[in-house]
């Protein structure tokens, strides 16, 4: 069963151009990192300061992939080089870096 995910998270001021340019080169041990946990159909769009973030889970137990993902030492240097380019909404839930978003309509 595929489990889909929406998120939200701003950009700061004058960092859109340094965003995109990393994104256009992720580095390849994050890419292998996020197929390993069970993350397909990754995608991220970008729209006056905000970035949104779909993907599909595939897995049995997102907590545990999701550690697994926290605890990889390349992702969390590439978490290191993009966590500062980004500013969390402040209405977001307790332990989010990324809100989540609450999935309203979907069809196939």
């Amino acid at each position: 069963m595929r489990q889909r995910f929406g998120q939200v998270i701003r950009l700061k001021p004058d960092c859109t151009n340094e965003y995109i340019r990393l994104h256009a080169s992720v580095w390849p041990g994050v890419l292998r990192t996020i197929h390993s946990c069970n993350i397909c159909n990754y995608s991220i769009y970008f729209k006056d300061s905000y970035l949104f973030a779909y993907f599909e889970y595939t897995g049995k137990d997102f907590g545990a992939d999701m550690k697994k993902m926290a605890d990889d030492p390349e992702t969390q240097q590439w978490w290191n080089v993009v966590k500062p380019l980004m500013s969390p909404l402040e209405t977001r839930s307790p332990g989010e870096f990324w809100a989540d978003m609450k999935e309203i309509f979907h069809t196939d």
